[in-house]
């Protein structure tokens, strides 16, 4: 059974507003937050670098509750915790109140973003709900377009102690109820209908089973493209700059990064939903290196193409994450599985913009030499995947 749109639309806002009031946050918030505290800009990034870090390593955990209890009781949690941490934040007074209530929403965040919907989705509805996986993505991919304005809105009007008062406040009033209205998921994974393309158990218990360094080969597509993007959302002005941009014109350039994205799941949404996820991957990890040759053989002429085909595989790269666990390994343990091989792209994410800005900063617009043969490389062990090794 698919998902309904419904279900998609709740989960969808709730993702937005988990992703607008965390990972955007520091964006905006970390100047304001630094200068008030007295403390470097650099502590504020570190402070929120760890909780990346303690997402990562609860992942698993919150994959197997999942897999155990379903959704709405994890997700539910998270948006109390975020709200808890949200509102410690607010009372920050030094680097130790820091960095325990980012340590708090870092737990949340383990538990409660994209890992944790694509894992309540897949324990309810199984291998039909890359659809929904997809439908999610849309509407989350537009947490920056919200989050941002409402934030720089809070901050100026009542300060940066405010405005997480404020995003704790949604997390309650907003969060909370979608997040509770999940369905309740069976004691066991009931039988589904499969969808055309997608063998019957019998057929799946004839075959073997996915090759055993499937999920390593994953772990580190994962990893490799969430490294390159949290370090473009951290850099790309400043390394547009560096190319001989004027700062107006790297604005608008970063601009279309994020309809770029958008416009990349709507072509998942539509057309590669035809395709096996493997292959959309593959055209979406090439993107990167192909925009980035552009711009360092045709200068900073192409790096409006560049903006585009990047944010544009990034996009689909984001709903890549959810279904080749799925077509690989089955529903079968979904949550926890996945929880495992996003864990290494958390602790990437996490260090991303600084070594990305040591990149920029030692080799200026060369450093994109260094993004685009790691995507590259990604690239390089999605073909060593096969199609007809996965389960869907």
């Amino acid at each position: 059974m698919a998902a309904s749109t419904s279900l998609v639309l709740r989960l969808g806002t709730a993702q937005t507003l988990a992703w607008a009031s965390t990972y955007y946050l520091p964006a905006l918030l970390a100047k304001p937050m630094a200068a008030e505290l007295g403390l470097p800009v650099t502590q504020v990034w570190l402070a929120f670098s760890a909780a990346l870090l303690v997402s990562a390593g609860l992942g698993p955990i919150a994959g197997r509750a999942i897999d155990r209890f379903g959704g709405r009781p994890v997700l539910s949690l998270t948006s109390v915790l975020f709200a808890l941490g949200l509102a410690a934040l607010s009372q920050t007074q030094g680097p130790v109140s820091l960095a325990l209530a980012w340590g708090l929403i870092g737990v949340a965040m383990g538990c409660g973003l994209y890992e944790a919907a694509f894992a309540a989705l897949v324990r309810l509805h199984g291998h039909a709900a890359r659809n929904a996986i997809t439908g999610i993505t849309l509407l989350a991919g537009f947490a920056s377009t919200v989050g941002w304005p409402l934030t720089g809105w809070m901050d100026a009007e009542f300060g940066w102690r405010w405005a997480c008062l404020g995003w704790a406040g949604l997390h309650l009033l907003l969060g909370l109820p979608l997040n509770a209205s999940v369905p309740s998921a069976p004691p066991h994974p009931a039988p589904e209908p499969l969808p055309a393309g997608v063998p019957s158990p019998a057929a799946v218990a004839d075959e073997p089973p996915p090759p055993r360094h499937a999920a390593w080969v994953l772990a580190y597509v994962f990893a490799a493209t969430w490294f390159v993007s949290t370090g473009m959302a951290a850099h790309l002005p400043q390394l547009l700059v560096a190319s001989g941009l004027t700062l107006a014109g790297a604005v608008a350039i970063g601009a279309l990064v994020g309809p770029a994205q958008v416009a990349g799941r709507l072509l998942e949404f539509g057309w590669l939903r035809r395709l096996h996820p493997l292959l959309s991957a593959r055209c979406a990890a090439a993107a990167h290196p192909l925009g980035a040759v552009a711009w360092l053989v045709l200068g900073p002429i192409a790096a409006p193409v560049f903006a585009v085909l990047h944010g544009a595989g990034n996009g689909i790269l984001t709903i890549a994450k959810g279904t080749l666990p799925l077509v690989f390994f089955g529903p079968q343990g979904y949550g926890q599985r996945q929880g495992w091989i996003m864990a290494p792209s958390r602790v990437a994410q996490a260090f991303a913009p600084l070594v990305f800005g040591a990149l920029i900063e030692r080799f200026g617009a060369g450093a994109l030499g260094f993004s685009a043969a790691l995507s590259a490389s990604a690239l390089a062990a999605l073909l060593w995947l096969r199609a007809g090794s996965a389960r869907g």
